[in-house]
């Protein structure tokens, strides 16, 4: 059979749909489903059938899944080895990482391996969610939490320190009536944020203001005089007109990792990025039972 087949045929089985599958592989609706049809009628048998949650898969779909997986993990692992192979200093780069990261910390080290090396292309991924990095949705990833995927190189880059901003006017605020300051805080519904335990203790009675998963939008609502919040510094100090308030202490700081799958281990445009990164950033020993990379 056809790996491209294969490979929107597990598209299908993750969105459940045919449009949801053609969105993530970025190919038309009706090629979707002129490759369905065609997989299903090689196989002399239909594949998925229609239910009001979407489409599911038939007994001979399922029967024949983990073998149409086991087809994706070694073109992939195909894929990662010849990138990771590349003798040359040129070719794409694809970077995860939050958006506030990949502004104020990451900018200046993109600019570099700019200039060092013009013909490697970034293409920075800025986004909350944790990408895969066996399936190369990216090949590196700076993230606040280790990589617990298999097969990932992985060590800890460095301590970002926090702290607590305001507007001038809301540091006054802070000073004179600290009840009456609003909270801006990151979204904790899908994990864990030290800084926000951290701000509702010290302001146990205050409004929240605002919650976002992105330090970028709470950097700008904060800016504008709407409340306090526990930012980057990197981030509160890049932009400017924000006042940092040490009243209440310090609050935690997080690690930054960065990992690749090992699998890329040999790719010269990656070596360079994380050769820059080291040269330009803190570079902490990394703890025990980490690949250091």
């Amino acid at each position: 059979m056809d790996w491209s087949d294969i490979r929107i045929f597990l598209a299908v089985v993750r969105g459940r749909s045919l449009g949801e599958a053609a969105r993530s592989l970025g190919v038309s609706h009706p090629t979707v489903g002129r490759r369905i049809k065609a997989l299903e009628d090689e196989a002399e048998q239909p594949l998925f059938r229609r239910t009001r949650d979407g489409l599911v898969l038939t007994d001979a779909g399922d029967a024949v899944l983990s073998l149409a997986q086991a087809m994706e993990d070694s073109a992939l692992s195909m894929e990662r080895r010849l990138a990771g192979n590349h003798e040359r200093l040129e070719g794409i780069l694809r970077i995860a990482s939050a958006d506030w990261f990949a502004a104020y910390v990451l900018a200046p080290i993109l600019t570099e391996l700019g200039r060092l090396h013009p013909a490697v292309v970034p293409e920075v991924i800025a986004s909350y969610r944790l990408l895969d990095l066996s399936r190369r949705e990216a090949d590196v990833a700076f993230r606040i939490v280790p990589f617990s995927e298999p097969d990932i190189v992985q060590r800890r880059l460095m301590t970002m320190p926090y702290g607590l901003y305001g507007s001038a006017a809301t540091v006054q605020m802070v000073s004179d009536d600290p009840q009456s300051v609003r909270l801006i805080l990151m979204n904790s519904a899908q994990s864990h944020f030290p800084d926000v335990t951290w701000l509702l203790d010290r302001f146990p009675h205050s409004k929240r203001a605002l919650t976002s998963t992105s330090r970028s939008v709470q950097a700008q609502i904060c800016l504008r005089g709407h409340g306090v919040a526990v930012l980057p510094r990197a981030l509160a100090e890049g932009m400017g007109g924000l006042h940092r308030i040490d009243l209440l202490g310090q609050p935690p700081g997080r690690d930054v990792w960065v990992g690749y799958h090992q699998d890329l281990r040999h790719m010269d445009r990656l070596r360079a990025l994380l050769e820059i990164t080291e040269r330009m950033l803190p570079n902490p020993a990394s703890p025990p039972n980490v690949q250091r990379i």
